[in-house]
């Protein structure tokens, strides 16, 4: 790197800034020694990006400089042999204001014949001694500041930047915190006391003062609520087993013949066997998309990837639930296969539903045969009555529940069999309706669908009913 051939006495005791980079960046000093023939510059008493440095000079090399500038700053005291005293350390700011003097692009220490491929550096280039920006006008300039700023004329002088900047930066950045003195401040006793008593405690100091109020958290209720009642719903005959939901709301469960009577007293007040099956249809098949995979797998991108779901469906009610559910499942552009075999004799239910039905989707089967051989995403399964267990034993019955036991697909079963009816078809899932029905001890999980029941008529067949649905028409129940 070249630049002008200066005297090293030119430049010894200037206050200069030395950018070097992104990676070791700026400092600030007063020039301690130039060395031409080693192409390198000292400051002494450096500063680096604003903080005093701990070391009491810095080296730098003219390869790594980037820029350099003089500062528009001067020593506040005399130097030796000057008459006025023995010369004492001097003094500066980093962020002092730069010389309006004229900017050049300049190298560093060396003469002007040698060469470099480094790009040359720029240099702030202050004025003459002797002209009005020299050191004489700047002296006086900042002497008269200093008496103005609160200083004298015969001491140091104190720079609005020593005011501002110039505060701490003495300290010794490199001391050791002092973890068991800051440690030692830490009231042990007060802190536990305070956890222990609830946030009530004070410190010893301030126990005879006034106490402030409490604060509450954004999610904690400040108004005064009662206890929660768990045990919200009582029935007149007990079925033997209870449940509770998420929230700890005890389910009980109900006799089938309460169940009966429960649902005759519905359809008195106009809740229709049409109507409740439409709702199961609902509330089944939300259940099934969402055991599919719900959004993540129904997307309009990913229709080379719909599910299938079969459905094995018996000639009764049960089978019209689970084919209302595969009518709304078909809906959703899901691969719907129903399984109904050719009865001689149907309920009209089950008629008006295959009829709704095949307006949505034709995939119908009589046959095991023409059921899929690989596995399926869902199995619903609709086969068992409560009224006529002698299903089981027919052969299409068999079929049907050997097929889904043997496919590897998970099964849901909707409103199965009671206690004391073997459950043929092992299900993953099983979701009961209004409440749930003694079932048979299985490893299923259980689910409970609301199929709009009023609260009136409950309170009519003896049933003390508070709803555990919240804002579901689907909950989960567990065994407590």
């Amino acid at each position: 790197m070249i630049i002008v051939n200066i005297m090293a006495a030119d430049w010894l005791g200037n206050v200069v800034s030395i950018n070097c980079g992104l990676t070791l960046g700026v400092y600030q000093g007063e020039v301690s020694s130039v060395d031409h023939a080693s192409q390198t510059i000292s400051l002494r008493q450096p500063y680096h990006n604003g903080v005093k440095c701990p070391l009491p000079e810095v080296t730098f090399s003219a390869m790594d400089i980037k820029e350099l500038k003089f500062l528009d700053i001067q020593k506040t005291v005399n130097k030796p042999g000057s008459g006025q005293g023995a010369a004492t350390e001097p003094s500066f700011i980093p962020s002092a204001r730069h010389s309006q003097s004229n900017r050049v692009t300049q190298p560093l220490v060396t003469s002007s014949s040698s060469q470099s491929s480094t790009a040359p550096i720029t240099i702030l280039r202050r004025a003459p001694a002797g002209s009005s920006n020299g050191r004489g006008a700047s002296q006086a300039t900042q002497k008269k500041n200093s008496v103005r700023n609160g200083g004298t004329a015969g001491g140091p002088t104190k720079t609005k930047d020593d005011e501002c900047f110039g505060g701490g930066t003495d300290d010794n950045m490199d001391a050791d915190f002092d973890f068991e003195g800051n440690l030692a401040l830490f009231d042990k006793v007060a802190v536990f006391s305070k956890i222990e008593k609830g946030g009530r405690a004070q410190h010893p100091s301030t126990q005879g003062a006034e106490q402030k109020p409490l604060s509450y958290r954004h999610d904690q209720n400040i108004l005064e609520v009662k206890p929660v009642i768990y045990r919200q719903i009582t029935v007149p005959q007990h079925g033997g087993k209870e449940y509770c939901t998420d929230s700890g709301l005890v389910v009980p469960s109900v006799t089938y013949e309460l169940h009966k009577r429960l649902l005759a007293a519905a359809e008195r007040w106009g809740l229709s066997l049409e109507r409740r099956l439409e709702m199961i249809g609902v509330c089944s098949s939300q259940m099934a998309l969402t055991l599919l995979g719900g959004p993540n797998r129904l997307t309009p991108k990913n229709v080379h990837q719909r599910p299938t779901v079969v459905l094995l469906c018996g000639p009764h009610i049960q089978g019209a639930q689970g084919i209302s559910c595969a009518r709304h499942l078909a809906n959703r552009e899901v691969e719907v296969i129903l399984f109904l075999p050719n009865f001689v004799k149907m309920q009209e239910s089950v008629t008006s539903e295959v009829q709704l039905y095949s307006r949505t989707s034709s995939k119908q089967v009589a046959s095991i045969k023409e059921l899929p051989t690989s596995p399926v995403d869902l199995v619903i399964n609709c086969l068992d009555c409560h009224e006529n267990p002698l299903l089981r034993e027919q052969s299409w019955y068999q079929s049907a529940a050997d097929w889904a036991n043997q496919n590897r697909a998970p099964v849901l079963s909707i409103d199965p069999g009671i206690s004391g009816q073997h459950q043929t078809v092992e299900a993953k899932w099983t979701l009961s309706l209004g409440l749930p029905l003694p079932l048979a001890e299985t490893e299923s999980r259980v689910y409970l669908c609301d199929i709009g029941i009023p609260k009136s008529v409950f309170q009519e067949v003896g049933i003390d009913y508070r709803s555990p649905f919240g804002c579901k028409f689907v909950i989960p129940l567990h065994t407590p």
